[in-house]
Parts: structure tokens; C-alpha cells; sequence
């Protein structure tokens, strides 16, 4: 009897410690282990994502430093319509620093690409804001060290190369340049051209495999060098430096020199974080599946000849011949 008893009461000790306590704490471990998970806090106490962080800050330098200098050159060459070269450079340089950097950190090197990549799930929120602040910070540095070794005039005339809406240089502003509100239209049109040929593809993992890593970041590149293109010429404004698509590589010339440069960098902020926003609204509901080759049935002339009965019967017909092999894309 005793034994028996005793035998009840290590029974009911532990159900009796199961039901009350440990459901609550597990309760409250849960919750916070999703609100962790879903920003991806866990990712702060991984090594390889401070790795990444770090090479992102140090791509971002160097092609703030790289295609700085090198928009200047262009800028500043006998050309008298330098509106090819630009590009050219964007272009080069862009393409060079994608084909390293996206098998190391995704190859964002811009809040923008880190950004939207964060809206569609490719990064934790956790690691996107690392990656922006890695990448303001890299600026910067890009951007002093160009500072230090630039001959002053230059820039002075270019605003280090930055993105300038006012007028061409840090003071004068006598060019004219190009209203706040223009700029922000062609910002947000510019990057939404980016994000939907370049980011389409690149966030596309079947096509991505299928074209290999050179071509994608060739697409990237060209459709940057684009938008590049277009806000140059589209504008026609002289003091109008063209379209940033990168918000960090207006930070570091906006701290550094400030002026007009401050007072427009919002614009450089608001046009394509506004630009994700939308495309990322378009590219939930973009088709899955490509147009499916019908072999005709809906031809035109058919149509105008009022042939529906035809078109059914035919398309019928060749349900039951779904084991013939066919020269169109079947669903």
C-alpha cells in the first residue's frame, strides 16, 4: 500500500510540474524565438555573416573610389558630348565588381539591390540593415580617400563625383540643373528599370542557373548602364549629374562637402526605395510560367473568318494526341 502510494505521488509530481510552468515558459520562448527567427537575429552571432558585411563594405569603397574617378575622367576629357562614355564606364566597372561579389555577399554593393532583396526574402531584415550600414560606411571611405587625393578644382567643378540636382559643383549652381521633383521622377523610373530587367533575372534561380553567372551579371550591368544613359539624356540639363541608383554613393560627397549636395540627398533616398516598393508589388504578381505555344489555333485570320467551332474541334482533336511529339510547348 505504502509503495503504491509513494509510486502515485513520482507520478503525479512531474505532470503536476509539466502542466503548469513549462507550458508557459515554452509559450514564451516560442513567441520570442519566432519574432527572432523572422528578423533574423540569429544571424548576428554567425562569423560568415560579418564576413559578408565586411566585403560589402569594402566592394562598396573601392567602387565608390573606381567609378568615381572614373566618371570624372570622362566628365573631364576634350569630349564635347560625353554621353557614351559614362555609360561605358557604368557598364565596365559595374560588371567587373558583380561577377566577384555576388558569390561572396549577393553583390549588393547599394541599399537599393539590399533592399528590395530584403522585401522579397533573399536576406534577413537583420542582415540588410548590416549590409546598408556596411555600405554607407564604405562610401564614406571610398569617398575621403578620393577627397584626399583629388586635385581640388576637380572636385569642386564634379562635387567628388557625387549626386548633385542643383547646379554642377559645390556652390554654383548657375547651370540650372534640374528641379527636386523631376529628379525624384527619374530616380524612381530609372531604378524601377533596373530593378525589373536586372533583379527579375537575377532573383529568377532556374533562369539564373541556366544562363550562368557572366550573363547575369552582364543584364545588371547593361541595365544600369541604361538607366545611366537615359537620365543623362533625357534631361539634357547640365548641372544635372544623372541618376545615383546607388543612395550610398550620394552619402559620402553629401557628408563630405555638403551645400546643394545635403539638401538634395533625399532625393537619392526617397526615388528608389519608392521604386522597390512598386516593383516589388509587379513582381508578386508576375506569371510563373512563360506564354504556352498553341500551334496556330488562335490565328488571326481564323478568328476573322469566324471559325471558333474549328478552333474547338481542332484543339479537342489534339487533346487526344497529347503522345504525338509536337514543335510547340505543351502546359
Amino acid at each position: 500500500m505504502d509503495s503504491a502510494n509513494s509510486h502515485v505521488v513520482v507520478k503525479q509530481l512531474p505532470c503536476s510540474v509539466q502542466t503548469s510552468k513549462p507550458i508557459c515558459l515554452m509559450g514564451k520562448n516560442s513567441l520570442k524565438r519566432k519574432c527572432f527567427a523572422s528578423i533574423g537575429a540569429h544571424e548576428i552571432f554567425r562569423p560568415e555573416m560579418w564576413k559578408a558585411a565586411l566585403t560589402e563594405l569594402t566592394a562598396t569603397a573601392s567602387l565608390m573610389f573606381t567609378l568615381t574617378t572614373s566618371i570624372i575622367a570622362c566628365l573631364d576629357s576634350h569630349e564635347i558630348d560625353p554621353k557614351l562614355l559614362v555609360p561605358f564606364a557604368v557598364f565596365t566597372i559595374a560588371f567587373l565588381f558583380l561577377i566577384v561579389t555576388v558569390p561572396l555577399t549577393g553583390g549588393h554593393m547599394s541599399p537599393v539591390f539590399t533592399f528590395i532583396a530584403a522585401l522579397k526574402g533573399v536576406v534577413t531584415l537583420t542582415r540588410a540593415l548590416i549590409y546598408v550600414l556596411a555600405q554607407c560606411i564604405g562610401s564614406i571611405i571610398g569617398f575621403f580617400i578620393l577627397k584626399c587625393v583629388m586635385d581640388p578644382k576637380l572636385a569642386y567643378t564634379y562635387s567628388l563625383g557625387g549626386c548633385a540636382i542643383s547646379g554642377q559643383g559645390v556652390i554654383n549652381s548657375s547651370s540650372g540643373g534640374i528641379k527636386p521633383l523631376d529628379a525624384l521622377l527619374v530616380e524612381f523610373t530609372c531604378t524601377f528599370v533596373v530593378l525589373f530587367v536586372g533583379v527579375t533575372l537575377a532573383f529568377d534561380k532556374k533562369r539564373s542557373r541556366d544562363l550562368g553567372l557572366p550573363m547575369v551579371c552582364l543584364v545588371v550591368a547593361g541595365a544600369m548602364a541604361l538607366a545611366v544613359f537615359v537620365s543623362i539624356t533625357v534631361t539634357g540639363r547640365a548641372g544635372y549629374a544623372g541618376v545615383g541608383l546607388n543612395p550610398a554613393r550620394c552619402l559620402g560627397p553629401a557628408l563630405l562637402h555638403g551645400g546643394l549636395l545635403w539638401e538634395g540627398h533625399w532625393v537619392f533616398w526617397l526615388g528608389p526605395f519608392l521604386a522597390c516598393v512598386v516593383y516589388y508589388a509587379v513582381s508578386i504578381n508576375l506569371p510563373r510560367e512563360g506564354l504556352v505555344w498553341v500551334d496556330g489555333e488562335y490565328d488571326v485570320l481564323k478568328l476573322a473568318l469566324g471559325s471558333c467551332g474549328n478552333v474547338h474541334n481542332t484543339s479537342v482533336s489534339k487533346d487526344h494526341q497529347l503522345e504525338e511529339p509536337s514543335a510547340g510547348f505543351q502546359v
